[in-house]
């Protein structure tokens, strides 16, 4: 079996996490991937890979290292995200020191140190000429912060037979998670002056009339069957803005609100349920007028624990895995519903978009041998 070069794994890992990649979605003004996305792309060059950048957005790079296979096997996608949240409150954001084992900086966790594991994984195959009968793609992407820009852009130009989103988790096999909607609700007044009620319609009292009823369908989601790994849906009020000044009638207000959704449910059911309760209240007072609408969406993740991928990666582990499922979004949506059998698995650490955060390095060099069994597994 290849072995990793540990040395070329914490060196990559600590360069990674030293280079601010912070999502200028999040940020204004930050940097993105451009920079990082050139470390990757040189670095996988001289393991050997044949290099891709991907350019979606201006400055938002994804980078695809490719591992040439000899013909007639499975191709297999590691796809990591090396944008990061800001780092207001961390004392040193970038440092990549290493202390007791565990690597520290922003993105350490969430999940440079993953990212350094396909390298390595990649680079051990490559330097012992393992020859995969299938092609091995080493993706480095962008905007998983935000809005998955990089994922997206690659679902549409490449096309695998399976993915390993190596997010972190403690080397557990996620498989499924969550999805959700970002969806906005605007009630319809007339402004008029604070003394003139008999013209004025306040948009502001009409949605509490809605977050009165959405509120009533928050607690009857919790009390769903749900889903066996992830549990009950969810949803939240999470924004609300309404009126124009204190002696006026508010002319609308807008309510957004995030839907978790769990795997089985769809966005029409999601937002069939808020629209049946924008028309209950206009039967009840035809004054009431709403619109209800998505803004954003992304789809839960699924995939069966029969798959040929789960069982690979579940092989290479060399013990009996754990499974479970998550509750945030990820890209391994994304990858699934292209047609890619995809599971989630990544190294041990914590902190991700806290303080502090890290990831354990005999954790990250584990997950990389994982990953070379799994390639070589699944590429056959």
């Amino acid at each position: 079996m290849p072995a990793i070069d540990r040395e070329y794994l914490h060196r990559t890992l600590q360069d990674l996490v030293r280079i601010n990649s912070i999502n200028p979605t999040l940020v204004e003004g930050a940097p993105g991937e451009r920079e990082i996305g050139e470390y990757t792309a040189d670095s996988l060059d001289q393991c050997g890979l044949r290099v891709e950048s991907h350019e979606p957005r201006k400055g938002r790079v994804s980078v695809v290292g490719t591992l040439r296979g000899s013909g007639g096997g499975r191709s297999l996608m590691l796809n990591a995200h090396y944008d990061t949240v800001g780092v207001a409150g961390m004392p040193d954001p970038f440092s990549g020191e290493i202390r007791d084992g565990k690597l520290y900086g922003r993105g350490a966790y969430d999940m440079k140190g993953s990212l350094a594991a396909q390298m390595a994984a990649a680079k051990a195959l490559a330097d012992v000429g393992v020859k995969l009968r299938g092609d091995l793609h080493v993706a480095a992407v962008a905007d998983e912060e935000y809005g998955s820009l990089g994922t997206e852009d690659l679902c549409k130009k490449m096309k695998c037979d399976g993915a390993i989103v190596t997010e972190p988790t403690s080397l557990r096999l996620c498989l499924a998670h969550k999805g959700y909607l970002w969806i906005e609700v605007e009630t319809t007044g007339l402004a008029a002056h604070g003394s003139k009620f008999e013209k004025g319609v306040d948009a502001n009292m009409r949605m509490g009339r809605f977050l009165a009823e959405l509120d009533a369908l928050e607690k009857d989601l919790r009390k769903r069957p749900g889903h066996a790994l992830v549990g009950p849906p969810s949803l939240h009020a999470a924004m609300l803005s309404g009126g124009s000044g204190l002696s006026t009638y508010a002319a609308k207000c807008t309510l957004t609100i995030e839907r978790r959704t769990v795997p089985g449910e769809t966005a029409a059911q999601v937002m069939g349920e808020l629209q049946s309760i924008a028309d209950r209240l206009h039967a009840a007072d035809p004054s009431f007028v709403a619109t209800v609408k998505s803004t954003f969406e992304r789809g839960p993740f699924e995939v069966d624990r029969d798959a040929r991928i789960v069982k690979c990666v579940a092989a290479a582990l060399g013990r009996e895995p754990e499974y479970f499922g998550d509750t945030p979004w990820m890209d391994s949506a994304l990858l699934s519903d292209a047609g890619i059998e995809t599971v989630v698995i990544g190294p041990h650490g914590a902190g991700a978009h806290a303080d502090v955060e890290w990831v354990d390095l005999e954790s990250v060099e584990q997950f990389a041998n994982v990953l070379v069994r799994a390639a070589i597994d699944y590429c056959h």
